[in-house]
């Protein structure tokens, strides 16, 4: 998967390879490129097979969790989600997905 890359040190947008592996961390990224990335990620993560993922978010503010949360509830491939409950805590969401995508 593609994805453009926000780096803060990073002047121009450059592709880089997001593995698909149900974890996306966020942290590289800017506020406006999430409302693609994630319903992307969904739909990569189910082409291969993988049902239950985490987006790392991060703590801050809380408007990033916000953000995810809010795209999640609008996704419909995403049975359900909560905050992770490990030592991430606030700073990351796990989500279930379906386990095939709907036609």
């Amino acid at each position: 998967m593609w994805m453009s890359d926000s780096e803060k040190n990073s002047d121009k947008d450059e592709p880089v390879r997001i593995p698909i592996d149900g974890v996306l961390d966020l942290h590289n990224f800017k506020p406006s490129d999430l409302g693609t990335l994630i319903d992307e990620y969904i739909h990569a993560c189910m082409k291969e097979g993988i049902c239950n993922i985490r987006i790392i978010h991060g703590k801050g503010t809380g408007a990033l969790r916000r953000s995810v949360h809010h795209l999640l509830r609008r996704n419909r491939h995403v049975v359900r989600f909560e905050m992770a409950g490990d030592r991430s805590g606030w700073g990351a969401t796990v989500a279930i997905l379906e386990k095939k995508p709907s036609k």
